[in-house]
């Protein structure tokens, strides 16, 4: 399973119902958020989520949407740089994806917000297509002011996507690629900016400081309070003891002591273990056989969710009496399971020694076109859950109501719209997998027959959630073409 971890920033820190907003967005492509960092004198959200690479690029175009029409820069004000509404969105590999994989991804991500959104964007880090573009406090020089005097005058400012104007109230986006960092603060007992200045810069690698370490001076106004915020771009180059020892000792040159710390949204559990090594100075240690839960894990004693577990945790989910999830998500995970077995199957050929290389990049591009649907029926599983729980509060409203016969009319046409797109995606990957079959190796032809026959159920089960829902619209039009929508698919399915 390719696993991708995306870190959207967002300028927005003090408006809750903005921030859930957005939040939102990414939740309704199918990803599952970790975490969810408010600073309100930064004026900045830090959202951490976790999905397959096609969930994650979709999550992160509905974040920068949302951003793009809730926040105007032009009425922002905090004490993080920044130069967007969303102002920096990294994919970072967590598991069975590389590096230059997650780059593929931001360059998809940063041409959409271009091209779809107008908003400048500029690739940083790993994606990076100029050499000084790599850093982003290069990107994001000048802040959304100073580009917006700059870009479309300046060569150098040019985006790689989009407009080579700002937006008006969206500003930039940086998209990238890199790998695990670590944003670590540390609090001082001084409201003394000039000596917040001087700390910042000789902490960091720019200003002759710690490698690998990004850091500025921040005014914590409310609290009186100079911050050194800092970013470890490799924790294994500059730790956060090194950088806390190295902080300690530059703030009691100002006579000023360090309060207090924070570490802002997630980091690798191996920066903390590397942290109480150095400072515990612990020898013979071995945090693999003595931190207990990583002894748990290694002997399998903490259990997990191995694909047996997983398929009795989808039967209880539907055997419960709960509307959710139906037979709409059912219709989504056949769909899943149709297009993984065909994965499987095609996988297990494109290996074989006795492989007809002319078969080859037939049998490629079908792999590739079933992982895509595979993550696409995922989402869609929860999105047809999440239509139910709209249309049940359409129902729930008050039934003096002016509103409420428009609201229940319009989440039932979304209700129908969602397993349509299931049944619309399970013919095309149906039609994927028949065209493989032939090409399949004989040793896995019962294989991708049953994920042609999961496929073509996965449609047939969301056709019955699509006409349910159409019997109860009012509007003769939109039912008239949901109907021949959906004809259309399931002719294609037979």
């Amino acid at each position: 399973m390719k696993l991708v971890e995306c870190v959207p920033n967002f300028s927005e820190g003090r408006d809750k119902e903005k921030v859930a907003a957005i939040v939102e967005a990414a939740k309704s492509a199918g990803v599952t958020i970790l975490d969810v960092e408010i600073d309100a004198d930064h004026h900045r959200c830090v959202l951490s989520f976790v999905g397959g690479p096609d969930a994650c690029v979709e999550a992160c175009f509905r974040v920068a949407k949302k951003s793009a029409e809730t926040i105007d820069l032009t009425k922002h004000k905090g004490e993080h740089p920044r130069m967007g509404a969303v102002d920096v969105i990294p994919f970072i590999p967590v598991a069975g994806i590389t590096i230059d994989e997650c780059v593929g991804l931001a360059e998809r991500l940063a041409k959409r917000i271009g091209t779809e959104l107008n908003i400048p964007t500029y690739l940083y880090d790993h994606a990076a297509r100029r050499p000084e573009r790599k850093d982003l406090a290069n990107v994001r020089k000048g802040q959304f002011e100073g580009l917006r005097d700059l870009i479309g005058k300046d060569p150098d400012r040019a985006p790689d996507f989009g407009p080579n104007a700002i937006h008006p109230t969206a500003g930039a986006t940086a998209v990238g690629a890199r790998q695990q960092i670590v944003n670590f603060n540390l609090n001082l007992d001084t409201h003394d900016m000039v000596a917040g200045k001087d700390i910042a810069k000789r902490v960091r690698a720019s200003g002759g400081g710690l490698p690998a370490v990004r850091g500025k001076e921040i005014d914590l106004a409310a609290r009186k309070q100079v911050q050194i915020s800092t970013v470890l771009t490799d924790y294994k180059k500059s730790s956060m003891a090194t950088v806390l020892a190295k902080t300690m000792m530059l703030a009691e040159e100002h006579k000023a002591r360090i309060k207090s710390t924070e570490i802002v949204g997630l980091l690798p559990r191996q920066a903390l273990v590397d942290f109480a090594l150095e400072t515990l100075q612990l020898e013979n240690f071995h945090p693999e056989v003595q931190i207990l839960e990583n002894r748990l894990e290694a002997v399998g004693a903490l259990g997990g969710t191995d694909w047996r577990t997983a398929g009795r945790i989808i039967g209880e989910a539907l055997s419960n009496t709960d509307a959710t999830p139906g037979g709409g998500s059912a219709a989504a995970i056949s769909g899943a399971m149709g297009c993984g077995l065909g994965e499987m199957a095609i996988g297990i050929t494109l290996k074989s020694k006795k492989l007809d290389e002319a078969k080859r990049p037939a049998l490629e591009a079908a792999l590739k076109t079933l992982g895509g649907m595979r993550e696409t029926f995922d989402a869609l599983a929860k999105d047809d859950a999440a239509a139910f729980d709209r249309f049940m509060e359409a129902m729930s409203l008050p039934k003096d109501d002016p509103s409420r016969p428009a609201r229940i009319q319009a989440e039932l046409k979304h209700a129908a719209e969602v397993p349509l797109k299931t049944a619309q995606i399970a013919a095309g990957a149906l039609a994927t997998a028949k065209a493989a079959a032939p090409l399949a190796s004989p040793a896995v032809v019962s294989d991708i027959n049953c994920a042609v026959h999961l496929l073509r159920a996965a449609a047939l089960c969301a056709a019955e959630n699509v006409r349910i829902n159409i019997g109860s619209l009012k509007d003769a039009a939109a039912s008239k073409d949901l109907e021949g929508r959906l004809d259309k698919t399931m002719a294609a399915c037979a």
